[in-house]
């Protein structure tokens, strides 16, 4: 827990007040035994009526105030746990945030998943369990082994044998099931990513008729987690037959040879059954112990796959920002000698040696087969992820002086994969600018060609969305995309293939309010069709992460075998 203590400060208060009323609670249920004693070898035996009822409305009393203090421990404790399970998970949560493109990948998105959910729960149930149990057990244990030996040290002797073999037994099981635990939280990641997966792209699982491979694919994850978790939980459940064994025995030992004392007349019956309250108060304490026990070691696996997400480092992060206030001005952009690979112990770069420079207001067309490095090129702009040699700048200056909040507020991209969030129409927008005016959404959603068929729903702009935007299509995702990124009013504006799903003719429309109205936006369009590019300043060839040609459509078809191979192709399939 040390290395979660600064998420228990906040709720210190609560931390020192569940122990004490549990403390409460033991001292109680420990006097307890002793009054019963009395009230049947003083009140019982000399038919001392008044004794047995003023012993017994103490009693009461003490459960009174033994009930106030294991519920008030219950809900400070609850207090506690909730707490600091809430600041652990919101911290997360933003540690997550802060990362790059690559060390998300280093997790997979069901792995975060649970590490935020189930890895998290995992720690505050064992705080709120470890801060009920934290003072009780020990203090029961130590509190009845103390009235035990003092009521009859030569029958407390049975204890001297019980517990060293539940201890071991207790060291044993632990032992065993650390590990297990570890194994059956990446299991359960294993799961989370299939769920994930198959409910993101549900429809595509039915256009296949793949219900039945998922199915499969989803059981036998479910199987692999069910054999992980019943080995280590069937140790855990072995844990109760051993208690409830030795408690009987030693309950059984101790009627014995109490009760030869009994008869003997070198024990009153009353401190018998006080006796054997201690006994199962002591091996109580210990099933607890155990309990906290094998619940840490679980809690143990989580909380390091937690301390994982906390400690890793973003790879990209403003330590090298000297002038915080640095803004992008003009959008000029220069690619220098810049090579990239994704993983670094990979041998081949996605881009060799690029040399590029874009001018401001330019729109430079970004062309070239499935893999040849289009998109990566073009996420090193606003640092997505980070160059290995080489340097991209803009306005002359390294992408990586700006500090990330002002680089990237100056470009708007629209990635591949285009994804809006529950909510509304206005609500997704928004996104670009969460203090645009009405009438500045509805101009940039014109600009996109969005505001026609938003107005063509029965709430406009308050028309909700569904998860990922289910209930648009494919071309009016895009262009919802596309009016939410020009809302940033950015000096750099990059559409990565997101008008792949729009007609030609609305996408002419697109191509012509850009060029109208955003003149001195520098915009970089990543496009699969000729038509898409074919009007741009300048048109980027790449060929296997290499520039193989830069100019206008005419110069690439005249002198550039690679452009010229692809408008060949696409004019081919167009008289097919």
């Amino acid at each position: 827990m040390k290395r979660f203590s600064k998420y228990i400060k906040p709720h210190l208060l609560y931390f020192i007040l569940t122990p004490l009323f549990m403390c409460v609670e033991v001292v109680g249920e420990v006097y307890l035994p002793r009054l019963l004693a009395e009230i049947i070898n003083i009140g019982v035996i000399n038919d001392d009526r008044g004794f047995v009822i003023r012993t017994g409305l103490k009693m009461c009393l003490i459960i009174v105030f033994t009930m106030a203090g294991g519920v008030l421990g219950s809900y400070f404790s609850a207090k506690a746990s909730t707490g600091f399970g809430n600041d652990l998970r919101l911290d997360a949560f933003k540690k997550v945030q802060s990362f790059s493109f690559k060390n998300i990948d280093n997790f997979s998105t069901g792995s975060l998943v649970t590490r935020l959910t189930n890895d998290i729960t995992q720690l505050q149930n064992i705080t709120n369990m470890g801060l009920k149990m934290l003072l009780r057990a020990p203090g029961m244990l130590i509190a009845s082994l103390f009235m035990a030996i003092q009521m009859n040290a030569s029958l407390a002797v049975i204890l001297a044998v019980i517990v060293p073999v539940l201890a071991l037994t207790i060291g044993f099981l632990i032992k065993k099931t650390f590990p297990m635990f570890g194994i059956m939280q990446k299991k359960l990641d294993k799961l989370n990513n299939n769920v994930q997966e198959n409910l993101t792209n549900i429809r595509v699982v039915k256009s296949f008729v793949r219900e039945e491979y998922e199915n499969k694919k989803f059981c036998d994850s479910t199987q692999d987690l069910y054999n992980s978790s019943v080995g280590a939980f069937l140790i855990v459940i072995l844990t109760m037959p051993v208690m409830t064994l030795s408690m009987n025995v030693a309950t059984i030992a101790v009627v014995w040879f109490g009760g030869k004392q009994v008869l003997e007349g070198t024990m009153p019956v009353g401190d018998l059954s006080a006796f054997a309250g201690y006994i199962v108060q002591v091996l109580g304490a210990l099933m607890m112990t155990a309990m906290i026990l094998l619940n840490s070691s679980r809690a143990i696996a989580s909380g390091k796959r937690i301390i994982e997400v906390l400690d890793t480092e973003p790879d990209i992060n403003d330590d090298a920002v000297e002038n915080r206030e640095l803004v992008v001005k003009e959008g000029a952009i220069s690619f220098k000698n810049v090579c990239f690979k994704y993983y670094k112990n990979h041998d081949n770069y996605v881009l060799n040696h690029i040399n590029l420079d874009i001018t401001p207001g330019e729109t430079v067309g970004i062309i070239g087969g499935t893999g040849s490095g289009k998109t990566s090129l073009v996420q090193l702009i606003p640092r997505l992820y980070d160059v290995d040699e080489g340097e991209v700048l803009i306005d002359g200056t390294d992408v990586r002086k700006y500090s990330i909040k002002n680089l990237r507020d100056s470009i708007g991209m629209v990635l591949q994969k285009n994804v809006l969030f529950s909510g509304t129409v206005k609500s997704n927008l928004l996104w670009g600018d969460m203090e645009a005016s009405d009438e500045e959404i509805r101009k940039y959603a014109a600009y996109a060609q969005a505001d026609h068929f938003i107005n063509s729903f029965t709430k406009g702009y308050d028309s909700e969305l569904g998860q990922g935007g289910v209930n648009v299509s494919g071309g009016q995702k895009q262009r919802l995309c596309i009016a939410r990124a020009l809302l940033k009013k950015p000096k750099i504006l990059i559409l990565d293939d997101s008008t792949s799903a729009v007609d030609t003719a609305t996408e002419a429309a697109i191509r012509k309010a850009f060029a109208e109205e955003l003149k001195d936006t520098t915009k970089l369009i990543i496009a699969q069709r000729i038509s898409s590019i074919k009007a741009a300043d300048r048109i980027v060839v790449i060929d296997d992460g290499t520039i193989v040609g830069v100019g206008t459509h005419d110069e690439l078809y005249a002198n550039n075998p690679t452009y010229r191979e692809i408008c060949i192709s696409q004019e081919e399939r167009r008289a097919e």
